[in-house]
């Protein structure tokens, strides 16, 4: 798309925002109605596999689930925050964005992702109790013009969406908020564990307008504690109320356990999360990464088919809880199994090593040397590229956690090394951590998974 085509294109998309939104008090449901058929239009071209209709009928149920998300939104969203998620996430990610991606893909070859996690700093505030992150030590850190050069790269690929992890991002929220400037068409994401959010940032985060925070938890007041420290539950909620007074979006990053799955999914804590202002939750599954790790903390299947059961009746758009989850795991059927590798995303650690997965620590390329395309086209991408999906049931998608015998394979015949600078780990060892959990967990898999899309096996 050239540069004027998509200048006019992101104008007029403006403007039909800025006209729906003028109508919001006049008649919302009829200003929700225009705002959803302009975004139809953009996305209808791009492709989407949306079920347009049925949003469409939901949006005419004044009291209905998605009716009442959507008030919840406009309400409690700061007018240029909302715009330019529309714009950023909506127009440019979505819409323009996908169309580059795909047309991308076939060029090069090879995956090309939709969005890029990146890490700025391996440095946290924090010292929670087995964290991954914490891995990496606390002096990594990639520079300014380093993280806007990926940027940069990516755009020209299409890729509109980044995401923060650490480390503590907002150790770094000086130069988190100059790449928002710097980058005013892209949407961001940077997940945080909330103590360090304050007015002064509040009032930045408003005026770019295009980054929004992903607050980790680990449960209610005893548990978050027990391993974030004491006092760290209070101060996220102190943050979480300050950035809804301000008008700003954000959500939640949940890892979920063998101790505190149902915890996490309660109808209290979803409660809890609403009423704080909360408008999305990231749900992941424990991962024994790590020499420190604790596999014992890893769900029976029992508790994943739960997980299962409770994410998608949470979201449910007939008699849910009106906040929208998603849980990497087991929503794979959603997205054709394992998204790393490139395919949808990839990881950039603080020491610039390209990684797969945020969870796989292995890598053999670095973005000091080498360009985004040369390590999407890398050995060990391309073996991602070449064997997804894993296997043909979407709910055991990842080649380390559900099928350990994949990743050792495509890290010997890559020639990929470890990236943990502290504590080397291989494949073999890491797998053979998981091995009983995918033993356990494929016959319940494999059940569920042909109830779902009536698969047959004859």
């Amino acid at each position: 798309m050239s540069s004027i085509k998509h200048k006019m294109g992101r104008e007029a998309f403006s403007a039909g925002f800025e006209l729906a939104y003028s109508k919001l008090g006049k008649d919302r449901q009829k200003a929700i109605l225009d705002i959803f058929k302009l975004a139809e239009g953009y996305l209808n071209r791009a492709d989407m596999k949306l079920d347009y209709k049925k949003i469409e009928e939901r949006i005419s149920e004044p009291d209905g689930v998605l009716m009442k998300y959507i008030n919840r939104i406009i309400d409690e969203t700061d007018k240029h925050v909302l715009k330019q998620a529309a714009l950023n996430f909506g127009y440019e990610a979505m819409f323009c964005g996908t169309k580059v991606m795909h047309d991308a893909r076939k060029k090069y070859g090879c995956n090309v992702p939709w969005l890029i996690l990146m890490d700025p700093t391996s440095a946290c505030n924090l010292h929670c109790t087995g964290c991954w992150a914490a891995e990496y030590g606390h002096k990594l850190n990639l520079s300014l013009e380093e993280l806007d050069n990926v940027i940069k790269q990516g755009k020209k690929l299409g890729i509109y969406f980044y995401m923060y992890t650490g480390g503590e991002p907002l150790v770094r929220k000086d130069d988190l908020i100059r790449l928002c400037e710097m980058n005013p068409d892209c949407a961001f994401v940077s997940f945080t564990n909330g103590t360090l959010v304050d007015q002064a940032f509040c009032d930045e985060l408003k005026r770019v307008g295009n980054l929004s925070l992903a607050i980790s938890l680990e449960g209610f007041e005893d548990a978050n504690d027990g391993r974030r420290g004491e006092g760290v539950f209070g101060k996220v909620m102190n943050s979480m109320d300050l950035l809804r007074e301000n008008g700003c979006i954000f959500g939640t990053s949940i890892c979920y356990t063998r101790v505190n799955c149902e915890t996490v999914t309660s109808p209290e804590f979803i409660k809890m999360e609403i009423d704080k202002g909360v408008k999305f939750s990231m749900y992941f599954h424990y991962m024994p990464v790590g020499n420190d790790a604790s596999p014992e903390l890893m769900i029976t299947p029992e508790q994943r088919e739960y997980m299962l059961r409770r994410i998608r009746k949470i979201r449910n758009l007939d008699d849910g809880e009106g906040l929208f989850v998603f849980d990497f795991q087991n929503d794979g059927e959603y997205v054709g199994g394992c998204i790393a590798g490139g395919r949808n995303y990839f990881h950039i650690n603080a020491n610039g090593d390209a990684e797969p997965c945020v969870f796989i620590h292995y890598s053999n390329c670095n973005i000091r040397n080498s360009s985004l395309i040369e390590i999407l086209q890398s050995p060990l991408f391309m073996a991602y590229h070449d064997n997804q999906p894993f296997n043909d049931n979407h709910l055991r998608p990842c080649p380390m956690l559900e099928n350990p015998d994949i990743l050792p394979k495509l890290i010997m015949e890559t020639g990929a090394s470890s990236t943990d600078l502290q504590s080397p780990e291989s494949a073999d060892m890491l797998c053979r951590k998981t091995r009983a959990y995918a033993e356990r967990w494929k016959p319940q898999a494999e059940k569920l998974f042909d109830m779902e899309t009536g698969r047959s096996r004859k």
